[in-house]
């Protein structure tokens, strides 16, 4: 079910049936292990993104350009993390079978594996770019395989071998980044290499996904785990 009684995103003017981006809230913290919060994100980030401009010089691209619809939140279930992640499947699904691409804002960062369950079901050969602080690569985490600290082993679960790229990662425990030698392309502590990455996956099926505790604290204190 989805909340629609929200204010939307910037830019996002167009209809449904003409938007060629489907973006909608997932707000989830029911495994966030240090600072809970993140359920509340999506409707403060809406409201945060009219303190922007919709033009990028960096890029040279406004997105008053593209069609983007903003479809409200998910109501997820509460103590539920195997039904929330099939909600968040199921409307990332909808999304695709209507030939649009799904824009999710979470939410901690296990909600990204509905959405890449979903993804990986109509794209086979499916790659993901991962942005984040923490190489969340654990294959359990406080004995639940399901946490916000296994998101992208339970996603090497679905891609395999050499279809993940992790970028800004600086915290994690030891045998994470034993797995990440032997299985992710990962790049410790900052970005190099993302150019040369964008272009070896250009034409591809790529998964982006962002955590924004990969900015440093000291300017971006509030989430999480910082």
């Amino acid at each position: 079910m989805l909340n629609k009684n929200i204010q939307t995103f910037i830019a996002c003017d167009a209809e449904y049936e003409d938007a060629k981006i489907v973006l909608f809230g997932a707000g989830f913290d029911g495994t966030t292990s240090f600072r809970p919060g993140t359920r509340f994100a999506p409707p403060v980030i809406r409201n945060e993104s009219f303190g922007i401009e919709t033009y990028s010089p960096y890029q040279n691209k406004d997105m008053l350009d593209y069609s983007y619809f903003d479809s409200g939140d998910l109501e997820l279930p509460f103590g539920s993390v195997r039904r929330t992640i099939a909600d968040i499947a199921q409307r990332s699904d909808t999304i695709l079978e209507d030939g649009k691409l799904p824009f999710m804002i979470g939410g901690e960062h296990l909600v990204t594996l509905g959405s890449v369950m979903a993804v990986k079901e109509k794209f086979e050969d499916l790659y993901i770019i991962h942005f984040d602080a923490h190489a969340d690569l654990r294959d359990e985490y406080l004995g639940q395989p399901l946490s916000h600290a296994c998101v992208l082993r339970r996603c090497h679960e679905l891609v395999g071998d050499g279809h993940i790229f992790q970028f800004g990662i600086r915290s994690g425990d030891r045998d994470e980044f034993y797995f990440a030698d032997e299985h992710t392309e990962m790049h410790k502590f900052c970005f190099d290499g993302l150019k040369e990455t964008v272009e070896k996956l250009k034409g591809k099926n790529v998964y982006f996904t962002l955590d924004l505790d990969v900015l440093d604290p000291s300017i971006f204190p509030g989430t999480g785990t910082p």
